[in-house]
């Protein structure tokens, strides 16, 4: 696969950070055949970028259940996740409480909060949000990474899976 090709198929990956995706390609020869390589070959550029880089990557997502949301201007993977978690499906209380937290957090964060809603429900993102309010800014930087980690792990399992079933 060329650069662009990857670039295309995986700077997506991590959002609206096609550069994550750019160094990787740059810095070895992936094996985009192997799940395992490719997610840490990924991982390592963000894990290497330095913080001004990784606040930068935090701050690329979008509120849960936020305005983007609302707007219709999320990405299509992130679209899919939020509307997997039941996020399209607030109710009005549900939705001042995800405003008002998405408003905590980033005031007192400086990022949005980040949660791989794989798996999850608004009920407990909710919880999440409560909980990881009361973290100290280097433990919550360091969650907000991981999960921007598992996010990206979902993507490139998602297009491993649309490559085996020959959907791509």
């Amino acid at each position: 696969m060329n650069r662009s090709e990857f670039i295309r198929h995986f700077g997506s990956v991590y959002e609206h950070s096609a550069w994550v995706a750019e160094q990787a390609y740059d810095r070895t020869n992936i094996d985009t055949n192997n799940l395992a390589e490719l997610t840490a070959a990924l991982r390592f550029e963000v894990e290497t970028s330095g913080r001004a880089r990784q606040l930068a990557l935090l701050c690329a997502h979008p509120d849960l259940a936020g305005k983007a949301a609302i707007d219709g201007n999320l990405t299509a993977a992130s679209t899919s996740e939020q509307a997997g978690a039941g996020l399209d499906q607030c109710n009005a209380e549900e939705f001042a409480r995800f405003q008002s937290f998405n408003n905590e957090y980033t005031s007192t964060f400086e990022f949005p909060f980040i949660m791989a809603v794989k798996g999850a429900n608004r009920h407990l993102i909710l919880e999440a949000f409560e909980k990881r309010l009361n973290n100290d800014s280097d433990t919550e930087f360091s969650t907000a990474l991981e999960e921007v980690h598992k996010i990206a792990g979902f993507r490139l399992a998602a297009w491993f899976e649309e490559e085996s079933s020959g959907s791509r």
